[in-house]
């Protein structure tokens, strides 16, 4: 039996007159990247201050590796690891010092510390520069530190907020290698948030979408793609003329179809055997040089989730 390690029922959270998390009820399953995805000021920074126990639910209830949220916070917290907002790091101490610092609050033992030190820099790329002022890095550095900072004392669960926003595109993928990598090694759950459709696609084996702090959809990428999304046809060739388009729009199995130059876009209805399609422009003088058969992408999903929500 799997084990759990986040269950929310019915979890509520407001401000005033805003309902920033609408009864939220979910599992995330122990040893996994779990993605929770939404637009800006869908409710993810305040779900996850609610299962840190940094703000109490108005509704509902969340258990976090076992320990209820309202009750026991000091135990969530003390048994997971959080990269926010801010990075939590002292700039004008070094990369070896901050670690030490924190690894002091964490209580672990000297030889255990600087042990766990030396692994996660040698990990992360940045023994070599341990000795450094933390201010003289890049920001995909400063990253790789913080997160170094969130698993210092080893936790079962780490909250990682936006951890690539902001960085450039080979820092954002240096961070994603390190942290499929860690998530493999150490068995700690990730619960990550993040704007990146393709970032959740390569690392998440579950992901959930929210909107206006209701849940829409939770699923492996696979499932919430066969759901929501549309299978398409690209189509490489040369011939895409209007006639062409017209004949492909009357088909009760096309819904939409798109040209750029050589590259022809068809979304399907459902899954189907493409041949009669191509056939059908061949037969009307179409060059086809490739096809090539596919599901809707992370983001198609993402995108429909929104518009039915509307």
């Amino acid at each position: 039996m799997t084990e759990i390690a986040i269950r929310t029922e019915n979890l509520t959270r407001d401000f005033s007159t805003v309902r920033a998390v609408d009864g939220l009820s979910m599992e995330v399953p122990s040893g996994i990247i779990f993605g929770f995805l939404g637009p800006n000021a869908s409710g993810k920074t305040t779900t996850i201050n609610l299962l840190l126990g940094l703000l109490e639910p108005t509704v509902g209830k969340a258990e976090v590796l076992g320990f209820d949220t309202r009750t026991q916070a000091d135990a969530v917290r003390s048994h997971s690891g959080a990269l926010l907002e801010h990075p939590g790091l002292y700039e004008q101490m070094s990369a070896e010092e901050n670690l030490e610092f924190y690894g002091r609050v964490w209580r672990l033992p000297s030889a255990e510390r600087q042990a766990r030190i030396k692994e996660l820099l040698t990990h992360f790329g940045l023994w070599e520069r341990r000795r450094e002022a933390v201010d003289k890095w890049s920001r995909g550095m400063k990253q790789k530190l913080a997160m170094a900072r969130a698993l210092l004392h080893r936790p079962s669960l780490v909250f990682l907020d936006e951890p690539t926003a902001g960085l450039d595109v080979v820092a954002a993928a240096s961070l994603r290698d390190d942290l499929a990598g860690l998530a493999a090694r150490e068995g700690v759950t990730v619960f990550l948030t993040t704007h990146n459709m393709s970032e959740a696609e390569k690392l998440c084996r579950l992901v959930a979408v929210i909107r206006k702090g209701k849940l829409l959809a939770v699923g492996h990428p696979d499932e919430l793609r066969a759901h929501t999304g549309s299978p398409h046809v690209e189509v490489l060739g040369s011939g895409f003329n209007e006639s062409v388009l017209n004949l492909l729009r009357a088909r009760p199995e096309v819904s939409a179809v798109e040209v750029q130059d050589k590259r022809l876009s068809i979304q399907l209805r459902q899954e189907m055997d493409v041949a009669p399609l191509v056939g059908l422009m061949v037969g009307a003088g179409v060059q086809v040089e490739e096809v090539r058969k596919g599901k809707a992408s992370l983001e198609e999903v993402f995108l429909t989730l929104m518009e039915e929500e509307r």
